[in-house]
């Protein structure tokens, strides 16, 4: 039995710079950080020659063509795995479109317990996020970007950077302080009880690029600003920041936000948070909320409608649990 645990994200800064309509032309950059919820992906040898699927739903099938599940059949090609095995995935959040990466979390942890079970030498991070973009991207046509495969697979806080020819980059933030623990006492994260099609909003995102590439490019600055302020271990200032990149974030498409997660970041900024943004690519998910710890409970008692999600951040990327 071969157990996995690939952790899912927050995307501060940047998002939507790591998709190819963007850096196709001039490089893309995303301030990233893996927190402590997970996919877990389980595999092990069947009873019979069939594949047991199950994940919110539950697959029989005896060839890997006719798995429905399309992350799940392509990874199984990708590794060599095709038959005699029981896959199960569980999963911290809702499968219904958390924004918080959950799609290449999932791929990278299919790939890592897979080429576990097959007995493979261990692939390098950067070759299961690579293979997992060939899969999302390449394989399965997706108009998803390339950030959530390179932070589920290194983990940590990261700048991520995507260049014109394809390569990636993956660059700790390394401070003279605990980022991380400041950060964490400054931001809050709920469900906004809204899934959402990431893939609808990406597609008419990546085909408006030649127009709102000016903006894309201030949000890419983002980062850089956000490196410069932590530097100065003035975090307070990361809210306005945040608060600036959903402004211009909803600017690319008009999918991305919608009248009740207007008056759920309204509210928020009533009770005293200076940033808000939904964390993925917007319609729904959860919603990040920066605010300093004196008014956390403020924030916390006019979002009470929603399920807060009690998080920390994550040092690691995917890891194998059990491997017997």
């Amino acid at each position: 039995m071969v157990i996995c645990r690939t952790p899912l994200r927050v995307s501060l800064f940047g998002g939507g710079t790591d998709i190819e309509a963007f850096w196709c032309e001039e490089d893309g950059c995303v301030l990233s950080s893996t927190i402590n919820k997970y996919i877990y992906v389980i595999v092990k040898k069947s009873f019979d020659k069939l594949m047991h699927i199950k994940y919110f739903r539950e697959e029989v099938v005896e060839a890997v063509r006719d798995i429905k599940h399309d992350l799940i059949r392509e990874a199984m090609y990708k590794t060599g795995v095709t038959e005699g095995i029981d896959i199960a995935v569980l999963s911290d959040i809702p499968h219904t479109g958390s924004g918080l990466g959950s799609s290449g979390s999932l791929t990278v942890g299919l790939l890592n317990a897979l080429y576990t079970y097959a007995g493979a030498p261990s692939p390098s991070l950067s070759t299961l996020a690579q293979q997992a973009c060939e899969i999302e991207i390449s394989i399965l046509n997706k108009p998803v970007g390339k950030q959530d495969q390179y932070i589920a697979a290194y983990g940590g806080l990261n700048v991520i950077e995507f260049k014109c020819d394809g390569c990636v980059e993956v660059k700790p933030v390394t401070l003279q302080y605990n980022i991380c623990r400041e950060l964490k006492k400054n931001l809050l994260l709920f469900y906004t009880g809204m899934g959402h099609k990431a893939e609808d909003i990406l597609k008419e995102q990546g085909r408006l690029v030649v127009n709102t590439r000016p903006v894309l490019q201030k949000m890419k600055r983002q980062v850089y600003d956000a490196l410069d302020i932590m530097s100065k271990a003035d975090v307070d200032r990361l809210g306005l920041l945040m608060k600036e990149g959903w402004s211009m974030k909803r600017q690319l498409t008009d999918k991305i936000s919608n009248g009740s997660i207007d008056g759920m970041i309204e509210r928020a900024f009533k009770a005293g948070a200076s940033g808000a943004k939904i964390t993925g690519a917007g319609g729904g998910g959860f919603l990040l909320v920066f605010c300093s710890p004196s008014c956390r409970e403020a924030v916390r008692s006019t979002m009470r409608d929603l399920i807060e999600l009690d998080f920390d951040f994550e040092k690691s990327g995917t890891q194998i649990l059990v491997n017997d």
